[in-house]
């Protein structure tokens, strides 16, 4: 049994699948990712009071929450990728490599 030539592989409907969700996932969370951040720094650019506005009696203004809330969905999002490379991607690119036989 002769192994599949690179055609044969990029043809496969499985590994067509697999390209697809992976460009699915990766442009959405690429997007979610994009608004989270020029949605920050539009609001650094052109709300500048709002940020500087203080929380109560505190000193904290709402731009230090709205900056570390930025951080940790970034991080969510990674997990998010990470989760689903794991758990989904990794079975599908080892089920084509036993199809293939690599």
């Amino acid at each position: 049994m002769t192994a599949p030539s690179a055609h044969q592989i990029l043809q496969d409907p499985e590994f067509i699948r697999l390209v697809r969700r992976k460009n699915t996932v990766t442009v959405v969370l690429t997007i979610v990712e994009l608004v989270l951040y020029f949605g920050f720094i539009g609001l650094v650019a052109y709300d500048k009071p709002f940020l500087a506005r203080t929380l109560g009696a505190s000193a904290i203004t709402a731009g230090i929450p709205i900056a570390v809330g930025v951080i940790v969905l970034s991080w969510i999002l990674t997990g998010i990728y990470i989760f689903w490379a794991n758990s989904r991607y990794d079975v599908m690119v080892r089920r084509i490599k036993d199809k293939v036989g690599r």
